[in-house]
């Protein structure tokens, strides 16, 4: 596991890895707070999506990053202090990208499925955006309740299901009377289920969960029933 962790600093480092007679990387996060910061966020994710909060180590992360103990906690307070911030990350990830998806230039219908189809393909593509969420759940969000941002964070994504049902409700092709946080909930539901239970659903049932025919069809059918929910 140390070896996979490694491997994300690894890319990390590698990523700024600096041209001949340009300053280490080492050196230039040691004058960047923020992007030291970010470096140890994006490892600690895999970290703690891994391991959970009790099983992940600091030192591990620590090791992989090529920095000190001290160093995490000077500005992370903590382990846990860490750890609220990777999942603060992690909604504020799929929400920046949520708000570039342009819905409001899409018919409702089409904004819609635009919605549900991103949100299938993002956690299907970010296993521990899905691992991080059922962490926190085991925890009954203890950590999430300490965060000061984690509310504003999760705003955008509410406002953006109310205006296409919304609009939706105005053109007479979704039925009214929906709590748009109860369709939000739906939509995370379907698609969180399609990639936390994929290996135990599969194995139980014998159904193909992983090639690429087999995501198609999911995907389409999680789509096709949330937009079936909302017609007139």
């Amino acid at each position: 596991m140390i070896q996979t962790v490694q491997k994300r600093a690894n890319a990390v480092v590698s990523a700024t890895k600096p041209k001949r007679g340009r300053p280490s990387a080492a050196d230039a996060r040691t004058n960047d707070p923020e992007r030291t910061m970010a470096d140890i966020i994006a490892v600690a994710t895999h970290e703690f999506s891994e391991k959970g909060l009790a099983g992940a180590r600091i030192d591990v992360i620590a090791q992989a990053m090529r920095t000190s103990k001290r160093m995490i906690y000077y500005y992370f307070g903590s382990k846990e202090g860490l750890y609220i911030r990777v999942l603060e990350e992690a909604y504020r990830r799929i929400r920046e990208i949520e708000s570039g998806l342009h819905l409001e230039d899409l018919a409702p219908e089409d904004a819609l499925r635009k919605l549900v189809g991103f949100t299938v393909d993002y956690q299907l593509a970010n296993p521990d955006f899905i691992r991080l969420v059922m962490t926190e759940n085991i925890h009954r969000g203890e950590f999430l309740a300490q965060s000061k941002a984690i509310h504003k964070l999760n705003v955008p994504a509410i406002l953006a299901v109310r205006e296409v049902y919304q609009r939706g409700v105005a053109a007479g092709v979704f039925r009214s009377g929906i709590d748009p946080v109860d369709l939000h909930m739906s939509i995370s539901a379907l698609s969180f289920f399609n990639t936390a239970n994929r290996h135990t659903f599969a194995l139980i049932f014998k159904r193909d969960m992983e090639s690429p025919a087999a995501i198609v069809a999911r995907r389409d059918s999680i789509i096709e029933m949330v937009v079936r929910f909302v017609r007139k």
